[in-house]
Order: C-alpha cells, then sequence, then structure tokens
C-alpha cells in the first residue's frame, strides 16, 4: 500500500554521531548498546545487531542514520530509543546508511 506524503513526513530521520559502542550479551541476538548524539536532540540509544560487519571500536564518531521518532523499545534491561538504518547484504547482515558528507549531528532526512 502506498504511503501518503504525509505518512512520510510523520517519519522523523536524523544524522547522528556514534559516541559509545558496547556489547550487549543480554540480546537474544548478538548486538551492540550504542549511545548516538543527536546534536540539539541530546545523546539517544539504540540496540543494533550489525555485530558480523562492524566492531564497537569502529563505530565511534561514525555517522548513522536514525528514526528518532518511534516509542522506546525494551530489549531485555535495555531501552532502545531510536532506530538506527540499515541495509541487508545477500547474507541478511545489516550494512548501516550514513551521509556521504559531514552533516552536523541532528540534521534531517527528507
Amino acid at each position: 500500500m502506498p504511503l501518503s506524503w504525509a505518512d512520510f513526513e510523520r517519519v522523523d530521520m536524523r544524522v547522528g554521531v556514534v559516541v559509545d559502542a558496547q556489547e550487549f550479551p543480554e540480546a537474544r541476538r548478538p548486538a551492540y548498546k550504542l549511545s548516538i548524539d543527536f546534536g540539539p536532540l541530546g545523546v539517544k540509544r539504540s540496540s543494533a545487531q550489525i555485530t558480523h560487519c562492524y566492531a564497537p571500536r569502529d563505530l565511534i564518531g561514525r555517522r548513522v542514520v536514525a528514526v528518532v521518532n518511534f516509542p522506546p523499545k525494551r530489549i531485555g534491561p535495555f531501552v532502545s530509543e531510536v532506530l538506527v538504518l540499515g541495509a541487508y547484504d545477500e547474507a541478511g547482515e545489516v550494512i548501516l546508511l550514513r551521509p556521504d558528507f559531514e552533516v552536523p549531528p541532528g540534521s534531517r532526512i527528507g
């Protein structure tokens, strides 16, 4: 079913910078706990199943794209506040989306 323009406008996607990435051993499937700086929106947390392609140290300072207006989701003892976006490769692993050029944290995607 096609989305209306109004539906698309309701999804708030922003660029953030990963400021911390930690192992998340309590998750059912391998994941990291990310802290992401969205500038004027502050630092938000997310759980991301990206362990196959990324190491925590390689994520620090990386710009990512995330949906910031979904309701928080509890994942075990952790509350994920944003959904980091990625594309699935042929093996079904998530490859993170990011802008080609540096834009300020909190920049809107449109």
